[in-house]
C-alpha cells in the first residue's frame, strides 16, 4: 500500500517546467507550492526529537529539490519525483534525530548496583562442552580455547587451511551455545 501524500497543488508540473526553461517566477511558484505541500508530509514524518522543528525538514527537502531540479523527467508527474525526495530526507533527518527513548537511570540503580553474578564454568564444564562436539570441531575448539594456540597455529597443526579453522570454530562454538547455552 503506498503511502498518504498530500494531493500537489494542480499545476506543479506546469511550473517546473517553465522554471527549468528559466522562468524565474514561475520557481518562484514552484518552490511555495512545494513547500505547502511538503509541510504536511513533513508534520506527519520528521523525527519527534526535542528541538526538532518539520520547517527544518521542509527546508532540508526544498534545498535538495532545488540542487536536483534538473534530474526530474519532464514527462513525468513531479509529485513522486518531489516526494520521493522527501522520503530521503526524512530518512537522513531520522538518522541524525532520531527517536531516542530516554530513562531517568536512578530508576534503574538497584538493578545496575548488584549485578548477577555469572557462573564461571569449571576445567569440567568445560571438558564436557568440548567433548560433545565431533571430530574436526572438537579439535579446533580444544586447540584454539584449551590449548591457546591460534588460528594459524592450529590450521599447521592440523593440516588445514586457516579458513577451514576458522569456520570449524565459529561452528563448533555455536554448537556449544546451543547445547549448554540457556544452563
Amino acid at each position: 500500500m503506498m503511502p498518504a501524500f498530500p494531493p500537489p497543488p494542480e499545476g506543479l508540473d506546469a511550473l517546473l517546467r517553465a522554471a527549468l526553461r528559466g522562468d524565474d517566477r514561475a520557481y518562484g511558484a514552484f518552490l511555495r507550492e512545494a513547500a505547502r505541500a511538503l509541510r504536511a508530509f513533513a508534520a506527519r514524518r520528521a523525527p519527534a526529537a526535542p528541538g526538532f522543528d518539520p520547517e527544518d525538514l521542509v527546508q532540508e527537502i526544498l534545498m535538495a529539490v532545488h540542487a536536483k531540479r534538473h534530474t526530474w523527467r519532464q514527462e513525468e508527474p513531479v509529485a513522486p519525483w518531489l516526494f520521493a525526495i522527501a522520503r530521503h530526507k526524512a530518512v537522513d533527518a531520522y538518522r541524525r534525530h532520531g527517536r531516542r527513548l530516554e530513562i531517568d537511570i536512578a530508576e534503574f540503580a538497584e538493578i545496575l548496583a548488584s549485578p548477577a553474578a555469572e557462573a564461571v564454568p569449571t576445567p569440567k564444564d568445560v571438558a564436557r562442552a568440548v567433548d560433545s562436539l565431533d571430530g574436526r570441531q572438537r579439535a579446533v575448539v580444544a586447540s584454539i580455547s584449551v590449548e591457546g594456540r591460534s588460528i594459524g597455529e592450529t590450521a599447521e597443526k592440523l593440516k588445514i587451511t586457516e579458513g577451514a579453522v576458522r569456520v570449524a570454530f565459529h561452528r563448533g562454538l555455536a554448537a556449544i551455545a546451543a547445547r549448554f547455552g540457556s544452563q
